[in-house]
């Protein structure tokens, strides 16, 4: 891979080059990005959608549209630094007008976007509508797929569902936001289809990030981009190389802030948290101004910014040091599984998932996510299905009425059913709760 093809200003339906030097410096294309994701029906669906505590009532614990806010702001951070040096090194994109606020503009794009077609309920939202399709009546629905039709909807997947929000045609507008391809490129965490499943040790491959329905837009980018292998290894795409930094940024936002709420919810005790962070910080902490500080809270404020900075500058140098690894797809870990602070994070995640990931307040609304989310996929994907074989009976077209914002235009039986699932995955937790007890008669 090379920068000058990873930094493509091309966006979909394009018949003309982008050349960076053309660029209005003050309207630049890769900022238009992060515009457009902002002010998407999608992502503000995201102030009412579980990061991990389902149907909070207290401000202080944060929803995915905060924690996508904070993890752009990181990744800006990420990618600034990063692009700095990368100019440093690469003095040629300097000449064809390059940035380094570019490279942190298509972070930053790329990491607010980065939840965009993750369900309500936070992961267990997934494994719910996959989940569905293996019970005896959603494996009904899927008998007639194609194997890989099929495995994306067994094992569905948010990742996946964001590139299909970023780029659905809506009316009047062909190719939805139309991103620029660096941008998306750098969202794109799993650069694979649902099947072939090969388990490898690269983190590329841990999930997959594209469905059956969206490969040839998704080909035509990875084209663009240089992202196609054309070696004999078993992974036949790269990960585009800032998305490292993306999910580095979504990394540390999540071990720090998640761990934070736990704090605020006082599922975990104030002073070993404090603990916790100071083992982060240690290089850093200035203990003259510490120890000035009076309340618990300005403590882990002070913290928290001690110890993301410190992420931040040791992933970017994780980054640059495997810079080349990492252009040829052959750099298999996360940036923060190599980091030197890999002990302090682990035992803040262990931490997490024992008082917060599994505090009983969270496993219960998880369980009721489950329910709430398939006997909303039973009853739409059923009228959705009849609809298009035009065996739709008075019920089926009261549920496709009641689902406000479902698109029923899809010509087979597996475009029904993945419209349905997004639409599914697109309703916040609220509306999820509201259009369940309509299909279940709780009015």
């Amino acid at each position: 891979m090379n920068w000058q093809q990873l930094l493509s200003l091309k966006r979909y339906g394009d018949s003309q080059p982008r050349p960076r030097a053309n660029q209005d410096e003050l309207r630049l294309g890769f900022e238009v990005d992060y515009d457009r994701v902002i002010f998407s029906q999608h992502f503000r669906s995201l102030q009412d959608k579980t990061q991990v505590i389902p149907l909070s009532q207290t401000g202080f614990v944060h929803t995915r549209l905060t924690h996508s806010l904070e993890v752009s702001v990181v990744g800006r951070s990420l990618g600034r630094m990063a692009g700095k040096l990368l100019l440093e090194k690469h003095p040629d994109l300097v000449s064809l007008g390059y940035k380094q606020q570019d490279f942190g503009a298509i972070v930053a794009a790329a990491a607010l976007a980065h939840d965009i077609g993750n369900p309500p309920f936070g992961h267990s939202g997934e494994k719910a509508i996959g989940s569905f399709f293996k019970t005896d009546r959603g494996a009904g629905m899927i008998s007639t797929l194609s194997r890989k039709q099929q495995q994306d909807l067994l094992s569905y997947e948010g990742n996946a569902n964001g590139y299909r929000l970023l780029n659905l045609d809506s009316p009047g507008t062909s190719g939805g936001l139309r991103l620029s391809y660096a941008t998306l490129g750098a969202f794109i965490k799993y650069p694979k289809e649902s099947l072939p499943h090969r388990p490898t040790k690269h983190i590329s491959q841990k999930k997959y990030g594209i469905f059956q329905a969206d490969l040839a837009h998704f080909n035509d980018v990875a084209n663009e981009l240089g992202l196609v292998n054309r070696t004999d290894n078993e992974e036949s795409h790269y990960r585009h190389p800032l998305t490292y930094l993306v999910e580095a940024a979504d990394d540390i936002c999540y071990t720090i802030i998640d761990f934070e709420d736990g704090i605020n919810l006082g599922w975990i005790s104030e002073d070993h948290a404090l603990e916790q962070l100071i083992n982060l910080v240690r290089d850093t902490i200035r203990t003259e101004v510490y120890t000035q500080l009076s309340t618990t809270s300005e403590r882990l404020s002070y913290l928290r910014s001690l110890a993301i900075n410190n992420l931040i500058t040791d992933c970017v140098a994780i980054f640059m040091e495997n810079e080349e690894a990492i252009l040829a797809g052959t750099f298999p870990h996360a940036l923060t599984d190599r980091s030197k602070y890999k002990s302090q994070i682990q035992d803040i995640l262990s931490i997490t998932i024992d008082r917060v990931y599994n505090n009983e307040e969270v496993i219960q609304k998880e369980i009721a996510g489950y329910k709430i989310l398939q006997d909303i996929l039973a009853a739409a994907v059923e009228a959705s299905i009849n609809d298009l074989n035009n065996a739709a009976n008075s019920y089926d077209q009261l549920i496709l009425k009641s689902c406000k914002g479902l698109k029923i235009n899809g010509t087979s039986d597996y475009e029904r059913i993945l419209d349905v699932c997004g639409y599914v995955a697109s309703l916040t937790d609220s509306k999820s709760i509201a259009l369940f007890e309509v299909i279940n008669g709780k009015i």
